[in-house]
């Protein structure tokens, strides 16, 4: 490893300028410790700092890249576009014929509107459902994280957790008060809130598989206990597969799991690593939102066409036979062997994996819901961290995030990956 006196020098002139001197809180690398390296390139299963440092990247930007970065036709895709224009606040080709791609694609889909983040699609989804059914409650899940909308800062995971910030000031109580947050995985929990509120709920929103609390699958059982509740009570299941979605399967979450949500909010994938996102679900619902009916949502640079042309280029290359096949073995044997490394080394550790998703707590485990996840040794994570980052593996720089790997991880890079695990883990 060579200096990383550029990303220091950087980061500190940074650090008058913005916030912490990043643009999202976990960039800061407050929970590992250390200065982040400043990124200044990537290419298909690595990014460069600019001191020169080269990095296996299991962040993928926080899940988008699946690709890896660069991907050729991807590149060419956002080149083609952009020499056309960057925006038009009309009509284009393009988002017409991402929606049609989505809508073969997701179970619950059979409307979809475009916006620009995560967050957006969520906070959207939400108000959709509000207006749709006249209520103004709504339970989330301790750990899922659905964005920085108001309604979603309570019990929130990835970046408040890992700063340890119990909520944030700035949300109205009145707000908050209307967010009830129940443990992960508990479906008892669940009847009892509609028990004590019934016929207050407008949405049950959750992450088929959550990965803000780094990942926890479902347990059998809890997302089809989720749509019968929703079901009988008139409340709408919304399915967050912001991450999930194209990320553990062509169909998301949902066609994984067989189960079929009220609205469905995407991002990451959908948009090729550039800001977009979607909402969208049962046509009779999606048709209230304006101008085709009462319920207001817009955004300037919704269906944006340099990213939508990213978005489409992606997604012909996951739509390929034998994608998700590749990643399921790359991701079960990277795995194994990471399980392997830590038994050897008796180091007490979970690994929840999805897919090309997991996460490695340092926790005996099992890990089902945030308080299971919390009991991880933070500060042996840390360490793990930087003695990855030591051997040129870049990981997400918070026990409660996942890792992601891409199309672009060979078998090389998987066995260097596992080497370089079992070094740091015996230490």
């Amino acid at each position: 490893m060579t200096s990383t006196a550029n990303s220091e020098r950087i980061f500190q002139a940074a650090r008058q300028l913005m916030p912490g001197g990043v643009n999202s809180p976990v960039r800061a690398w407050g929970a590992v410790g250390g200065s982040p390296r400043v990124i200044a390139q990537g290419k298909g299963a690595r990014v460069y700092d600019v001191d020169g440092n080269s990095y296996l990247d299991y962040m993928a930007s926080w899940g988008p890249l699946i690709l890896g970065h660069a991907y050729p036709q991807v590149v060419a895709a956002v080149s083609r576009a952009a020499a056309l224009g960057a925006s038009f606040g009309a009509p284009t080709p393009g988002e017409v014929e991402l929606a049609q791609v989505l809508l073969g694609a997701v179970p619950g889909l059979e409307m979809v509107r475009l916006v620009s983040s995560g967050t957006e699609a969520c906070m959207s989804a939400l108000r959709l459902a509000r207006g749709a059914t006249g209520r103004d409650r709504v339970i989330k899940f301790d750990g899922c994280y659905h964005g920085h909308a108001d309604s979603f800062l309570v019990a929130a995971g990835s970046g408040v957790l890992t700063h340890a910030i119990p909520g944030s000031p700035g949300v109205p109580q009145p707000i908050a008060d209307l967010t009830l947050s129940l443990p992960y995985n508990d479906l008892d929990a669940v009847r009892r809130a509609f028990k004590d509120h019934s016929g207050e709920f407008a949405a049950v929103m959750v992450e088929p598989v959550a990965g803000n609390m780094g990942v926890v699958p479902p347990q059998p059982g809890f997302l089809e206990g989720l749509r019968q509740i929703c079901t009988e009570s008139g409340t709408l299941l919304i399915l967050d597969e912001v991450i999930t979605g194209f990320r553990v399967g062509w169909g998301g979450a949902q066609a994984l799991y067989g189960i079929k949500p009220d609205l469905t909010c995407l991002g990451k994938i959908v948009g090729g690593g550039l800001p977009l996102a979607a909402y969208g679900g049962r046509r009779d619902l999606m048709s209230q939102m304006a101008p085709e009916g009462p319920i207001y949502q817009a955004g300037t640079l919704s269906g944006n066409p340099v990213a939508v042309a990213a978005g489409l280029a992606t997604l012909a290359a996951l739509e390929q036979p034998g994608v998700y096949e590749d990643l399921e073995e790359k991701g079960a044997w990277l795995e194994n062997e990471l399980t392997r490394a830590a038994a050897k080394a008796k180091v007490p550790v979970t690994l929840n994996r999805v897919g090309s998703m997991m996460t490695l707590f340092f926790t005996a485990g099992p890990v089902t819901n945030l308080e299971e996840a919390k009991k991880s040794d933070l500060k042996r994570f840390s360490r793990f961290f930087q003695g990855m980052l030591a051997e040129g593996i870049y990981l997400p720089p918070s026990q409660f995030e996942a890792f992601f790997i891409s199309l672009a991880h060979t078998p090389k890079d998987l066995e260097f990956t596992a080497a370089a695990a079992r070094r740091v883990l015996a230490l």
